[in-house]
């Protein structure tokens, strides 16, 4: 076999590798950031709001009013915070991408000697990073994504990841904010429904601690046992200063 069909071969063999192989990586990250904020703060703000006005109160319908209204205020609230920050997030890489854009065309000298000074941080040296800033001067917007990426540390935003990041954090906070109220809705004497609150919302914190846990990689036991933690000194807090109050 010759040079010339080693050559061509060689990038055929290269694209048979990389379509076998598969990696799996987990790439929900920013949805299961908005679901644990939404369900996190949503099991222990009305959780906290029923202790308290369980310390004031000897009437379930009360708290249980109060806590629904929490919960469908805290849910806008916090959909909206999503929302916002997801489209500042959007806002300022269009920004960059505008003033990197005109950089590019502008100065290709300066902008070429950033993505050369790049690769030298990985070792690379001009003689083996050279043809590679020369291909991507042909290619304006691999150039730009480049940059992009590796200069600014930015990746380019999903558009509908405003949306569905309000979404998220709204719906997740509903469905953490219902677990400490359903007592309440079953029982009609505040006290008692705040003693099968607290179980069942240590359950749940619980729970819900060492699913995060196992997501973010971190240890799930410590993650479950700081998570409910959490919610205790919340929630005794609130109970306490209700009691304080009433006195």
């Amino acid at each position: 076999m010759d040079g010339a069909s080693e050559g061509r071969e060689q990038p055929m063999l290269e694209k048979e590798l990389i379509s076998s192989h598969k990696e799996h990586h987990f790439t929900a990250g920013e949805v299961v950031r908005d679901v644990i904020m939404g369900v996190s703060d949503g099991l222990t703000v009305p959780f906290a709001l029923a202790a308290g006005l369980s310390g004031a109160s000897a009437a379930s319908s009360l708290v249980l009013t109060a806590g629904l209204a929490e919960v469908a205020a805290g849910a806008i609230s916090m959909g909206l915070g999503g929302y916002l920050a997801a489209k500042s997030k959007a806002d300022h890489y269009e920004q960059e991408l505008r003033r990197e854009q005109e950089e590019i065309i502008v100065v290709p000298e300066i902008e070429a000697a950033e993505i050369g000074e790049i690769m030298s941080q990985y070792g690379l040296e001009p003689h083996e990073y050279g043809p590679v800033v020369m291909g991507l001067r042909r290619k304006p917007q691999a150039w730009l994504e480049l940059m992009m990426r590796f200069e600014l540390g930015l990746e380019k935003p999903d558009p509908r990841r405003a949306l569905q990041s309000a979404l998220t954090i709204a719906l997740s906070y509903v469905v953490g904010g219902l677990v400490p109220l359903m007592p309440y809705m079953l029982i009609p004497t505040a006290h008692d429904a705040m003693l099968t609150s607290v179980m069942l919302t240590l359950v749940a914190l619980f729970f819900f601690g060492y699913v995060k846990g196992r997501f973010t990689g971190s240890r799930p036991l410590f993650s479950a046992l700081q998570t409910t933690l959490i919610g205790v000194v919340t929630s005794a807090a609130a109970y306490g200063i209700a009691k304080v109050m009433q006195a």
